[in-house]
């Protein structure tokens, strides 16, 4: 949890500078750990570019594996990559 917070500061820019490529690798660290929200994290900075370079593969492997858990938003941002096409064929049917 530590880590996630670390990202999160990083990510906003409290109490250090802001710095997105920080915040990806302390998110890094905690959603390999299977931490869901770290996960749902990763998926935006992949689909906004944010520390690293903009991919919708990425955004959806990431947004994958945290709606997997049950994270409402990994859930919703998966379904709207399927709806729209971006990183996985169009498919409405999986959106």
């Amino acid at each position: 949890m530590g880590q996630l917070l670390i990202g999160d500061l990083y990510y906003n820019g409290r109490g250090v500078p802001q710095n997105d490529i920080e915040a990806v690798k302390w998110y890094l660290l905690v959603a390999e750990q299977g931490n869901s929200t770290a996960q749902y994290n990763l998926g935006n900075m992949h689909y906004n570019g944010r520390g690293v370079p903009q991919n919708d593969a990425e955004a959806v492997k990431w947004y994958r594996l945290a709606a997997e858990q049950d994270d409402p938003m990994g859930q919703l941002l998966l379904g709207d990559l399927y709806y729209n096409g971006r990183g996985v064929p169009q498919n409405d049917i999986e959106a």
